[in-house]
C-alpha cells in the first residue's frame, strides 16, 4: 500500500507528487476491510459544513498521523484515506477528494468510518473522540478543548443561518439596497458585517468565540451590526502610559461623573464584555484595584468591526478604538487581549513602512496606512486602547475589507460581483486582476527590504474611487511582521530603538520594536509570512474561491495569480527576487499555517510553536503550472 506521506515528507501536490495506488493494492485493501457503505452524505447544513472543514484541517496538519501514516485506498465512490490501527485501536477511514490549496487532499464527506464494524462518525464530538483515543495522553485535553470550540462554532453558524435575512434587511435599511452606495468608512462597517458571516479560508472554527453566548453575540459581534456604548475606567495618571495625543473629545473623569478625579486620573475605554470579573482580575493583577474607578456613566456609541475587539464610533468612523476582550478566536490560545508590546510594535511598524514609502514614492497615495501611533495602556493586557486613525478623504470612496469579497451580499450574489458591476464592467476576474497588481507590487517591494507584514484579508481594505478605475490599498495592524535584519540594514541602514521597546535587531537596529521575534538573520521567516499571508490568504484563496463559485476555471485563475506575482518579482530584481522565485514561485511545496495544532490542540511546549500564528506545516504549490497541482 502507498502511504499518503512518509514520516519525513508530506504530500505536496494533488497529482504528480503522490504515487498512485494500484488496482491490485486497492482490491486487496477493499477485500480486507469493511468497505464504507455510503457514497453520498449531506453537506449543506452548518454541522456538515463544519465537520468537513474540521476534517480537512486535521488532515492538513497531520493530527494523530493522518498525513504521515494514512494510506490511500479506492472504493467505487472515490478515494478514501485509511488510518491504520495502533495498539488495538480501530482503523479509521476518511473519504477524501483532491484539493490543492493548502493540502493535496481535503475531506470529501463529513464523516469518519470505523473499519471493523462500519460505524459512521458524523459529528465533531464523535470524530474528535475517536482521534483523541489515538493521541498521546498529554495531548488529549486539547482534543476536548477543540470539541468545545467546534460546539461553539456550530451554535454560531446556526445562529448566522437563522438571522441571515434579518441582518441583510437591517443593512439595507441603514445603508441602502445598492452596495455601491455603501461609501466611506461608515459603509465599510457594513461590509465588515458581511465578512464576519463568512468562514476563514484556513481555520475551520473561525466563527466561534470562546465563552460568548447568543445574547452576547447579538449585542456585540460584528455579524449582527449592533450599536452599543463603551464603559470607562479612571486610572491613576502615573499608572498609564500614553503615546501621542488622545483624540479630540476624549472624556475627562468629570465628564463621566467622576469630578474629583480630573487632576489625578485619566480615563480609558472598556469594552462591555470586559467589565466584571475579567476587569476586576486585571486590576488586581496590575495592583490598581484600590485606585481605579469604573464610571457609572457610559459614553460613546460604537459599532464593532470585523475583529470585534475593534470598534468605531458611530458618529466618527474614521477613528477606530481597539479594546482588549477576554475571549479568543482562531484557537483558544489566540486571546483577544492587547499586550502593551503589540502597541509599541504597531507604531514601530508604521514608522518602518513610512521609511520605505519615502524611498519608494510610487506608493504614495496608492498604499494608504491607518495611523497607529496613538495608544494608552496601564501595563496589563486588559487595560489598553489603540486609537487608530484612518485617512480623512475617503467619504466618496467604497472601502471594502478583502475578507468581504466572497461574502454573500443582501439580495443575492457575492460582494465581489456587485463591486465588479460598479467598477470593472461586471467582470470579477478583472477586479481580482486589478487588486493583485498593486498588492504584489507592494509586498514584493517590502520583501526587498527584508519585510513581510501580517497584512491578511482582514487587515487589507480595497478603496474604490472616487474616479472610475481608481483602486488603492488601505492597510492596518502593523505589529507582528517578520524582518530579515541583514537585508533591512543593507537597504534602510541601522534603525535606532524608539518608544518603549528594547527589542534587539542585532545588525539591523530595533526600529523601536518590542518583540524580539520580529527580527531574524535571513529570509526564512520573512518568506513564510509572505507566502502564508500575502499569497495564500490575499491571492490563492480568491483563485480557489472564485473557481468554487463558478466565476472562472481554476487553471485560469491560478495562472493569473502566478503571472501577476512573477511580474512583481521581475520588477523587484536582484537577490530578493531570486529568493522569491526559489521559495515561492518554483518551490515544490509551500508553508501552510498549522493553526489548529498551535492554537488549541497542543501546548506550545508540545507543538514547538514560538508564535501560534506563525507555526507551519507544508502544502502543494498551486503556482506550479506544469507537473504540479494547478
Amino acid at each position: 500500500m502507498t502511504p499518503v506521506a512518509s514520516e519525513n515528507a508530506a504530500v505536496t501536490a494533488v497529482a504528480g507528487e503522490t504515487e498512485a495506488v494500484t488496482a491490485v493494492e486497492a482490491e486487496a485493501v477493499a477485500a480486507s476491510v469493511n468497505a464504507p457503505a455510503v457514497t453520498t452524505a449531506p453537506v449543506a447544513g452548518p454541522a456538515s459544513q463544519l465537520l468537513t472543514r474540521v476534517l480537512s484541517a486535521l488532515l492538513r496538519e497531520d493530527v494523530v498521523g493522518l498525513r504521515t501514516r494514512g494510506t490511500l485506498v479506492h472504493h467505487p465512490d472515490g478515494p478514501w484515506l485509511r488510518l491504520p490501527a495502533v495498539d488495538g485501536d480501530d482503523a479509521l477511514l476518511l473519504p477524501v477528494t483532491e484539493d490543492g490549496f493548502q493540502h493535496a487532499y481535503a475531506a470529501r464527506l463529513p464523516l469518519l468510518v470505523r473499519e471493523s464494524d462500519g460505524t459512521h462518525l458524523t459529528t465533531s464530538d464523535t470524530v474528535l473522540a475517536a482521534l483523541r483515543a489515538l493521541a498521546e495522553p498529554v495531548d488529549r485535553d486539547g482534543f476536548d478543548a477543540f470539541a468545545e470550540e467546534c460546539g461553539q462554532t456550530l451554535a454560531t453558524m446556526q445562529l448566522h443561518e437563522a438571522t441571515g435575512q434579518e441582518v441583510a434587511d437591517g443593512l439595507t435599511e441603514l445603508y441602502g439596497p445598492d452596495l455601491a452606495d455603501w461609501t466611506g468608512l461608515r459603509g465599510g462597517l457594513a461590509y465588515e458585517t458581511l465578512a464576519a458571516r463568512l468562514d476563514h479560508p484556513v481555520y475551520p472554527t473561525a466563527r466561534g468565540r470562546s465563552g460568548l453566548d447568543e445574547s452576547q453575540l447579538r449585542g456585540y459581534a460584528p455579524e449582527f451590526h449592533p450599536n452599543f456604548a463603551l464603559h470607562w475606567l479612571a486610572l491613576p495618571r502615573e499608572s498609564v502610559t500614553v503615546a501621542g495625543e488622545l483624540p479630540d473629545g476624549w472624556p475627562t473623569p468629570s465628564g463621566l461623573g467622576l469630578a474629583d478625579l480630573d487632576r489625578t486620573h485619566v480615563a480609558l475605554p472598556v469594552h462591555p464584555l470586559t467589565v466584571g470579573e475579567p476587569l476586576d482580575a486585571a486590576l488586581r493583577e496590575a495592583g490598581l484595584a484600590d485606585r481605579a474607578v469604573l464610571a457609572d456613566r457610559v459614553y460613546l456609541d460604537v459599532v464593532p468591526t470585523l475583529s470585534m475587539r475593534t470598534v468605531a464610533p458611530a458618529a466618527a468612523p474614521s477613528l477606530h478604538l481597539k479594546l482588549p476582550l477576554a475571549t479568543a478566536t482562531l484557537g483558544l490560545r489566540n486571546k483577544r487581549s492587547i499586550k502593551p508590546g503589540t502597541l509599541v510594535d504597531g507604531a514601530a511598524g508604521q514608522r518602518l513602512l513610512a521609511a520605505v514609502i519615502e524611498r519608494e514614492p510610487r506608493f504614495k497615495g496608492r498604499v494608504l496606512h491607518a495611523d497607529e501611533t496613538v495608544y494608552a495602556h496601564a501595563g496589563h493586557e486588559l487595560l489598553a486602547v489603540l486609537c487608530r486613525r484612518y485617512p480623512a478623504d475617503l467619504d466618496d470612496c467604497v472601502v471594502v475589507p478583502m475578507a468581504a469579497l466572497l461574502a454573500e451580499a443582501p439580495g443575492g450574489g457575492l460582494v465581489v460581483d456587485h463591486l465588479a458591476d460598479r467598477f470593472h464592467g461586471g467582470d470579477p476576474i478583472a477586479l481580482l486582476d486589478a487588486v493583485l497588481t498593486p498588492l504584489f507590487d507592494w509586498q514584493t517591494t517590502l520583501f526587498g527590504y527584508g519585510i513581510a507584514l501580517e497584512s491578511h484579508q482582514q487587515n487589507v481594505s480595497l478603496v474604490f474611487g472616487p474616479e472610475p478605475g481608481d483602486l488603492r490599498l488601505l492597510l492596518k495592524d502593523n505589529d507582528g511582521p517578520r524582518i530579515n535584519r541583514t537585508r533591512l540594514a543593507a537597504t534602510l541602514g541601522e534603525g535606532e530603538g524608539e518608544g518603549e521597546g528594547e527589542g534587539e535587531g542585532e545588525g539591523g537596529g530595533t526600529w523601536g520594536f518590542d518583540d524580539a521575534r520580529t527580527f531574524g538573520p535571513d529570509d526564512r521567516a520573512v518568506a513564510d509570512v509572505f507566502t502564508t499571508i500575502t499569497l495564500h490568504l490575499c491571492a490563492g484563496a480568491y483563485a480557489f474561491g472564485l473557481a468554487r463559485h463558478g466565476r472562472a476555471p481554476l487553471p485560469e485563475l491560478l495562472s493569473l495569480v502566478r503571472d501577476r506575482l512573477a511580474e512583481a518579482v521581475d520588477r523587484l530584481g536582484g537577490d530578493a527576487a531570486a529568493v522569491l522565485r526559489e521559495r515561492v514561485l518554483n518551490a515544490p511545496e509551500l508553508p501552510v499555517k498549522a493553526m489548529v495544532t498551535a492554537g488549541t490542540l497542543l501546548s506550545k511546549e508540545r507543538s514547538g510553536a514560538a508564535d501560534i500564528n506563525k507555526h507551519y506545516t507544508t502544502g502543494p504549490n498551486y503556482l506550479l503550472l506544469e507537473g504540479g497541482s494547478a
